[in-house]
């Protein structure tokens, strides 16, 4: 893979970085982190300048997470409503997954790019939420200037150990993806809990009101 991708940078420049990472972040199955961590390497040979890897790989996210939520938004909300039902993706869920993307989709477009997986699919899943593009757009570009920087350095001081370094990547992104499973499995476990005890609470609310009034008459 590395002496593959070194070989398509000595013929391609630096468009294998723009475009590699732009796909991925617009929803292709690219390894858009894989080609940024090769050119960090790349950069450490002196063939790459540093600084221009960062800023293309940056530039390249932003377009395509851009790309990926305005796919979500125009194509993915029908698609979700009309086929979702299918993979389980019920009314209800998907009502669930605008409310998640209303009160921590900052945050979660902010870490994203970190989480194996859930990099391809996030912005097209804060599209598919109606997410706010000002604050889609803020964060975004905030997640791709830090993930850029950190992709690159790491690239750049630990890529003379490639196969480690390839598998400790992916490895912290399985990590993470897992981590933030576990999370949103707890908050919605808690909003679930925290209804029904809602509920329980008004029903006998109610209860309390009719025996009052069933007394007073």
């Amino acid at each position: 893979m590395l002496a593959k991708l070194l070989s398509y940078f000595a013929q391609y420049g630096y468009w294998v970085v723009f475009f590699g990472v732009m796909l991925e972040n617009a929803g292709v199955p690219v390894p858009g982190e894989t080609i940024l961590l090769a050119a960090g390497f790349f950069a450490a040979q002196g063939n790459f300048n540093l600084w221009q890897v960062m800023a293309i790989a940056a530039a390249g996210a932003v377009l395509g997470d851009n790309a990926g939520y305005w796919i979500g938004r125009e194509i993915g909300r029908a698609t979700l409503e009309r086929y979702g039902r299918y993979v389980g993706l019920t009314k209800a869920r998907i009502a669930h997954m605008d409310r998640f993307f209303g009160a921590h989709g900052d945050k979660t477009i902010l870490v994203a790019r970190f989480i194996t997986g859930l990099r391809v699919f996030a912005a097209l899943l804060a599209g598919s939420s109606r997410m706010r593009w000002p604050t889609f757009a803020l964060f975004n570009m905030l997640g791709a200037l830090l993930w850029s920087l950190v992709i690159t350095l790491v690239g750049f001081f630990f890529g003379r150990s490639w196969d480690l370094l390839e598998r400790w990547v992916k490895g912290a992104g399985l990590i993470a993806l897992g981590v933030a499973v576990l999370l949103i499995v707890i908050m919605t476990v808690v909003r679930r809990r925290k209804l029904r005890r809602e509920e329980l609470e008004a029903e006998a609310e109610i209860k309390k009101a009719d025996h009052l009034s069933s007394v007073s008459l």
